[in-house]
């Protein structure tokens, strides 16, 4: 096989790590998952949003932490042995996001992806960067960056005691 062939195939394919959210199948591209941790105490914070747990101190780093349940308007979990935080970089911060169960790591063909389909359209789906088939299930596929709005970023800056960008809501 080329160069160019092989470079072809490698694009063509999206490598995700999948989660279960309420029962169903999500996954987040793995370039923007940095690790994933199991659930420890979660200090809250006064005065942020209630999708936002609070914070944890990953090996000295301060990082909130967003129950992803929460920030979807899910019925909330009542917790458990699989739960697990998600920790992934968002612009130049990192995140925890707190998710059902992480399930695996998959590298799955490109044509297998088919974009959000425009008849369903709700403020949820601005997450959403397509759907993947995989044998049976159907797994959604998420951009973290979107997850939260310039303003829930720039609240989360503040939180963290950093320089809030001028944002206006």
């Amino acid at each position: 096989m080329s160069g160019a062939a092989a470079k072809r195939t490698v694009q063509d394919q999206a490598q995700l790590v999948v989660f279960q959210l309420a029962g169903e199948y999500y996954a987040v591209d793995i370039h923007q998952v940095r690790e994933i941790i199991r659930v420890p105490d979660i200090t809250r914070v006064p005065r942020t949003p209630d999708f936002v747990e609070g914070v944890i101190n990953l090996r000295g780093n301060v990082i909130p932490i967003i129950d992803l349940r929460k920030r979807f308007g899910m019925e909330a979990s009542e917790g458990g042995d699989e739960q697990r935080i998600v920790v992934v970089e968002l612009d130049d911060k990192t995140l925890g996001v707190i998710v059902d169960a992480v399930t695996e790591v998959l590298r799955i063909d490109g044509a297998a992806i088919e974009p959000p389909s425009p008849y369903i359209v709700s403020v949820d789906t601005q997450y959403m960067t397509g759907i993947a088939r995989v044998d049976e299930r159907l797994i959604i596929m998420l951009d973290v960056g979107r997850v939260l709005s310039a303003g829930e970023r720039d609240a989360l800056r503040r939180f963290e005691g950093e320089p809030a960008a001028d944002v206006d809501i």
